[in-house]
């Protein structure tokens, strides 16, 4: 299926699971105070003064800057104690990341910022570079200055940057959707693009976010506050399509993970070629006899066939199926194996915004869950890696052995009271 076509439309997703697709705060910041839930902030404790943060260091043309530590990042992770069950991960994460005048940006920074979460931002790079200077992007197997996403208009891209940035300050993950979004069957489809072709778009995708100062002439916006070469480490493919071609790339670049697999399942994930693999997951659909991938777009593709504007009766039920849909999610996965659960979507607003209303209900039925007391993180794709890798292999290997919605026999107790062995077997030496 082709991609719905138009400016503002900021990257759509992958295929459904009934529907088979491969389509589709100030600029200064918040303040520093801790999260709400302690899983961030860097507020010195026992009352001691909080160190000051260190100059803003320019970096090439002043595009970016180096200004330190990212605020609001969780605790150091730690390995799981023999007995402990896992905790709840949920993360919550945008394709293509522009403000084009709704503003869909700043609601969920808003809400994220609310409940004390961390999200995943695949900043789109052209939604950096103006229109008119558009012939710099040379996307591979397609003629210079293409895109089948557009280009945003200068305000635009002048409060995408103030939402970046006002994103990274306040603990969230800026990540990448590459640039031009071409999916289908065509030869300048990304699903056809070689290893070496996908190293061209991600060096144009950052330099695009490296070097919006020299490409808009804009002198009196502030820099982006991190360092893009080092922030960067995953990213989501246009339509989830290419990712065979992109990991050796990402491999070679020191990326740790990828968000491109398409059907995924909600079960404990694994590296390929040396990345973890953090899918969009199938998950409950209420009423229907099949599973849906978790993102707006295939909501919309099994509700109105990816019809952006169908009759607004079906919109109070459609905006309840989709909000239950990511509900029942989080509740098998919380319930049985805790899963990580995974949530794509876009700043769009299709059938009347419902999507955009679905998935802040479900974001603030998570967080309740989590403010009265579950062991539900709320984080970005870059903490999760964290925590994946501060773990013992053999433990997160057994968690790999639980299906979707299978409880750990005998509890987490049990399961986890005794590290597994490679082979499967039980350490006697474990508690």
């Amino acid at each position: 299926m082709r991609a719905l076509s138009r400016r503002g439309m900021l990257g759509l997703g992958a295929g459904a699971a009934a529907v088979s697709l491969a389509g589709c705060g100030g600029l200064t910041g918040s303040d520093d105070s801790g999260r709400a839930d302690g899983s961030g902030g860097d507020s010195a404790q026992g009352g001691a003064k909080a160190k000051p943060k260190p100059a803003a260091r320019p970096i090439g043309d002043g595009s970016t800057a180096y200004t330190g530590k990212q605020p609001h990042q969780p605790a150091e992770p730690e390995p799981l104690e023999p007995g402990q069950a896992p905790p709840q991960f949920v993360v919550f994460s945008w394709d293509g990341a522009g403000e084009v005048g709704n503003g869909l940006f700043p609601r969920f920074l808003d809400l994220a910022k609310e409940h004390g979460a961390s999200m995943t931002f695949f900043l789109s790079g052209l939604y950096l570079l103006p229109e008119s200077k558009k012939r710099l992007y040379n996307p591979p197997n397609n003629p210079r200055g293409a895109s089948d996403i557009g280009y945003l208009t200068d305000d635009h891209v002048k409060a995408t940057l103030k939402n970046v940035h006002r994103a990274w300050l306040e603990g969230h993950e800026i990540g990448t959707h590459f640039n031009g979004h071409f999916c289908g069957e065509s030869h300048g489809s990304v699903k056809n693009w070689t290893p070496r072709q996908w190293r061209s778009e991600i060096d144009q995708a950052k330099a695009f976010v490296k070097e919006w100062r020299t490409n808009t002439g804009w002198t009196d916006l502030p820099s982006l506050p991190f360092d893009y070469d080092k922030e960067l480490v995953g990213g989501r493919t246009p339509c989830l399509l290419g990712r065979d071609n992109l990991l050796p790339t990402a491999r070679e670049l020191g990326w740790r993970y990828d968000a491109s697999s398409p059907g995924g399942l909600q079960v404990w994930p694994a590296k390929r070629q040396g990345i973890w693999d953090l899918p969009l997951q199938q998950i409950p659909f209420p009423g229907r006899g099949f599973e849906v991938l978790s993102m707006d777009y295939n909501m919309l593709a099994n509700q109105s066939l990816a019809t952006t504007k169908a009759p607004a009766h079906n919109y109070p039920g459609w905006r309840k199926q989709s909000a239950q849909a990511y509900i029942q999610g989080f509740k098998r996965a919380y319930e049985t194996n805790r899963a990580p659960l995974f949530i794509g979507n876009h700043f769009e607003q299709w059938n009347g915004g419902i999507y955009m209303d679905a998935v802040e209900e479900a974001f603030k039925h998570i967080a309740r869950e989590k403010e009265k007391g579950a062991d539900v993180r709320l984080v970005s794709f870059r903490q999760f890696t964290d925590w994946l890798d501060a773990q013992k292999p053999e433990v997160l290997e057994k968690l790999r052995t639980l299906g979707v919605g299978q409880q750990p026999a005998g509890g987490w107790r049990e399961f986890t009271g005794r590290a597994a062995t490679p082979s499967g077997e039980a350490s006697r030496n474990a508690a």
